[in-house]
């Protein structure tokens, strides 16, 4: 008798969302929390740390920009890990290393340990997004995928508003070092608890061949009312299969444009996002707006992010990538803006930042959501991986570009205008990748969506 064939992707597009789906995405959520955090954590120190080190407030961009750098690094090569040996390995790995960078930070002295030290953080931080955004989608439905995806990723923004409530409630009475304490710890807390508790990827076990046993045991917590033999055979029939990973599959196959294109906007977003997001805290005090309101600036802006993610899920499951490209049009005037209209009082300060946070950052999701979507679980994190370190010469080049354009004095009002200029280039990339998209979804090779075609292609 021939034996019993499961489809491990049919099983998950037809089930409906579980504990099990829930759970995943809460756990995950927590875990990426601390990264949203670490990564905020250093721009709001930035201004103690400048009136302790005695040091001009342009130098902060370096600081800023080598955690990016150590992103750059990470995501590609810690995608290649959890393509390679799981997605739960290289989560492991990606937060023990950056709580272990961040916590050292407690007693670094001077500005060239802290670039240093912050670049190691970032080889971990860029490691963790790939890999835990490739663990989720791999167990969403289909239909849901975007939406449990960016749900998650939630994580790292509440994660980025917290450093702003720390810096302003906590660092007057304890000093700028509680926020590397916090954000060094519990990463490296997290790290255990992946390794004890959280599930390796089901399609993941099922492409590399491991052992039936692992998967059987994962099938079982997945759909406990479902029998699966132990002589069954498990595939993956909606993907093309690879041996290993080549840079040249994200060109193959019909992805080449959308490859390309999905790097100009990772860059041109992270681009801007990084040069609001550093330079925050640090240039509203320089207008003479309180340190503690910027700081609660900082945060609102992180809350809008999570608020504009939330908003951005159902219409990207439901209507591709045709979203991204209307916040990155909008993002335009809202950033550009914050300058002229924030100045004027404090309320109008907070709304527009909140909306900055709002186009930026859910454009980040949107962007996170469209790789795990575009790519095939053989190469999901290494997908991912690529398109977060491409993007990185964004993030990077952001505060540089924001500490030349302080030193040369540019006004506030001008400096956000100038801020608003790449996602003029990324709402042109972006046309083209909605019509990347929709053509290799019409020819039958991707993993788009149904109503996508409805959406953009009527």
């Amino acid at each position: 008798m021939p034996a019993q064939i499961v489809d491990v992707s049919a099983l998950i597009d037809q089930r409906k969302v579980t504990w099990f789906n829930w759970s995943l995405v809460i756990f995950s959520f927590f875990v990426i929390l601390f990264d949203g955090y670490d990564i905020g954590a250093v721009s709001f120190a930035g201004p103690h740390l400048i009136r302790e080190w005695h040091f001009a407030p342009q130098e902060m961009g370096p600081v800023i920009s080598a955690g990016l750098w150590g992103i750059l690094l990470g995501s590609p090569v810690l995608g290649f890990v959890g393509d390679r040996w799981g997605r739960k390995v290289a989560i492991v790995v990606s937060s023990a290393v950056y709580g272990v960078f961040t916590l050292a930070v407690v007693w670094a002295s001077n500005v060239d340990q802290l670039i240093y030290l912050r670049f190691g953080a970032g080889l971990g931080i860029g490691g963790l997004l790939p890999n835990i955004i490739a663990l989720n989608a791999e167990f969403a439905p289909k239909r849901l995928r975007a939406t449990l995806v960016i749900i998650m990723f939630c994580g790292i923004t509440f994660g980025g508003s917290v450093p702003g409530i720390v810096s302003a409630s906590l660092v007057p009475a304890h000093g700028w070092r509680l926020l590397f304490w916090i954000g060094g710890v519990l990463p490296l807390v997290m790290a255990v608890l992946v390794a004890g508790l959280m599930p390796e990827s089901l399609k993941f076990l099922v492409v590399t061949g491991k052992p039936r046993h692992r998967i059987i045991k994962i099938l079982r917590a997945l759909a406990p009312t479902t029998a699966f033999p132990e002589e069954a055979q498990f595939v993956i029939r909606d993907e093309k299969q690879y041996q290993g990973f080549n840079p040249k599959y994200l060109f193959g196959d019909g992805l080449a444009g959308i490859t390309i294109t999905l790097w100009i906007c990772f860059i041109c977003n992270l681009m801007a996002f990084y040069f609001i997001q550093g330079w925050l805290p640090i240039v509203l005090p320089a207008a003479h707006i309180p340190v503690t309101d910027a700081a609660w600036a900082g945060t609102l802006f992180q809350i809008g992010g999570t608020v504009g993610g939330l908003v951005l899920a159902r219409p990207i499951d439901t209507k591709g990538l045709a979203p991204v490209l209307w916040l990155f049009a909008l993002s335009i005037p809202v950033v550009a803006l914050i300058g002229f209209v924030g100045l004027q009082n404090e309320a109008l300060l907070f709304i527009m930042v909140t909306l900055a946070g709002f186009c930026s950052l859910g454009l980040q999701f949107g962007l996170n959501a469209a790789s795990a979507l575009i790519y095939p679980t053989a190469f999901r994190s290494n997908g991912s991986g690529w398109a977060f370190a491409i993007g990185r010469f964004g993030s990077a080049t952001g505060p540089l570009i924001g500490g030349v354009l302080i030193a040369n004095h540019v006004p506030l009002e001008w400096l956000y205008a100038l801020g608003a200029v790449p996602y003029v280039v990324g709402t042109i990339a972006a046309v083209g990748l909605t019509r990347f998209y929709y053509r290799r979804f019409q020819g039958g090779l991707g993993t788009a969506h149904d109503d996508y075609v409805r959406a953009v292609g009527a």
